[in-house]
């Protein structure tokens, strides 16, 4: 390690010890807690954090901005709009929630990771100003708050020309909920976060539908009637044009297979291959193409067809149906619900069908793993379960997902940590086997550590710097 990098990593850890340190408890309400509860916590926190955004002088309100949310595929579409807009030649700053393996994930200008030393700096900024906050005898901000706070003042000082922001969870009262966007996109409705949002699809529908603003366009790439509905009249609440981006109308999946993904665009009467894999990247992709047909008012006009081609060719996000190995084939996908799982199943079709498929499964506790496991077991040889690491977040129960894979007849062992649950399944696996590693975002980020150390990618300010792990190519 070279000594600017020893600094560079230095300054990036103890940016993220502070942040960390910000953690209080677990990010949801605390146990027992009824629906209006959790609705009235997550008001007073908006409320909140709109007043410290006033009082650091509104950084969120210095650049345009594109919301994106959705059950699935909302950081795959928010990755497609802000690849399109650096291929364009914006400025561009990119928020996509949670993070892999390090922070500065969810702070990426131009497709490449915020440089560590500006991190640090930012997070001086932010905590210079919380103390004035604390000081005033203002409420004390949580760590979504301050994380949420630090993306705006993060972009504004970085003075992008647009900045594509994920949410986090839901929408309506989402902490990123308090931005005017160009354009809101919803890119799918489905039962995830069900304690925090409501026990029901429609109302996780209604959630989605509050991030759609007065006079400002909203996409969505949603098909349900029902819950179309509800978006749709949300939209007509607040006057905002809505674009319904339809399968087999508007866009289809000409082709899918080890050598890419490639979307046919009815309304430009193009076709164009995506630099994510995977068949569930169709609408994420279209609805990317949608949003940024509405922002033909910005500086450098329409974005051409050309563009669009470059920019969609040049996507890549990390962890998902992310490729870093071959002979074995490694995949690893963070799907963490079963609308994700049903996704990435559909995806394995795509490859060569492999001698054998080993799973390595491990879900954090509040997602539905019991049922994410069932659909798997159907598909795959055998299964190492293990428990992803977060903080504050409990793994769910190991013994109980390895009872539903035995269930089924599927040999399952237990390996508590992640690092060696792959290692187990490396060892385990033949040259020509497939190796899925899936279940929870935190998950691929512990084992994907195997191939992109987090130090290599601080230092290179890259989510893809040079591998540790020697790759075969991909055929």
């Amino acid at each position: 390690m070279t000594a600017l990098c020893a600094e560079l990593l230095a300054q990036y850890q103890q940016a993220a010890a502070y942040l960390n340190g910000l953690i209080q408890g677990p990010p949801s309400p605390p146990p027992g807690a009824t629906l209006e509860q959790i609705r009235a916590r997550a008001q007073a926190r908006l409320a909140r954090l709109r007043r410290f955004l006033e009082f650091l002088g509104r950084p969120h309100e210095s650049y345009p901005t594109v919301h994106v949310t959705g059950t699935s595929g909302k950081g795959s579409t928010a990755t497609f709009i802000a690849s399109i807009l650096t291929a364009a030649g914006y400025h561009v700053g990119l928020h996509t929630s949670p993070y892999l393996q390090v922070e500065t994930e969810k702070l990426q200008l131009d497709r490449a990771l915020l440089p560590a030393d500006r991190f640090a700096r930012y997070v001086a900024e932010l905590d210079q100003a919380i103390q004035r906050w604390n000081a005033r005898g203002e409420e004390r901000l949580t760590y979504g708050e301050c994380w949420t706070a630090l993306t705006f003042l993060a972009f504004a000082e970085e003075r992008v020309d647009i900045a594509v922001i994920e949410v986090g969870v839901g929408g309506r009262f989402d902490l990123t909920n308090v931005i005017m966007p160009e354009v809101a996109v919803i890119t799918s409705v489905g039962l995830d976060h069900v304690r925090t949002l409501g026990p029901t699809i429609r109302d996780i529908a209604w959630h989605k539908a509050g991030i759609l603003k007065p006079g400002r366009p909203g996409v969505t790439t949603v098909t349900d009637p029902e819950l179309l509905e509800i978006i749709r009249r949300e939209a007509e609440t607040v006057g905002a044009p809505l674009d319904i981006v339809q399968p087999e109308h508007d866009y289809a999946l000409l082709r899918c297979d080890a050598t890419g993904t490639w979307l046919l665009d009815y309304r430009r009467k193009t076709v164009f291959q995506l630099g994510l894999l995977g068949k569930f990247q169709i609408p994420n992709a279209a609805a990317a193409l949608a949003a940024v047909e509405k922002l033909g008012h910005l500086p450098r006009g329409p974005i051409t067809t050309d563009v669009v081609r470059r920019g969609l060719a040049e996507a890549r996000i990390p962890g998902r149906f992310e490729i870093v190995q071959t002979s074995p084939t490694v995949i690893l996908d963070g799907a963490h619900n079963p609308d994700k799982m049903r996704g990435l199943l559909e995806s394995l079709a795509c490859l060569p069908q492999p001698s054998r498929r080993i799973l390595v499964f491990g879900v954090l506790e509040g997602h539905d793993a019991l049922t994410m496991a069932r659909l798997l077991a159907p598909h795959i040889t055998m299964a190492i379960v293990t428990t992803p690491q977060a903080l504050e977040r409990p793994a769910a129960d190991p013994a109980a997902l390895a009872g539903c894979f035995a269930d089924a007849q599927v040999p399952v062992q237990i390996v508590p940590l992640p690092q060696d649950a792959i290692a187990q399944a490396l060892a385990l696996a033949a040259p020509d086997d497939q190796i899925i590693v899936t279940g929870s975002l935190y998950l691929v980020g512990q084992v994907r550590e195997r191939w992109y150390p987090h130090e290599a990618m601080i230092c290179a300010a890259t989510p893809w710097p040079a591998p540790a792990v020697t790759q075969a190519p991909c055929s």
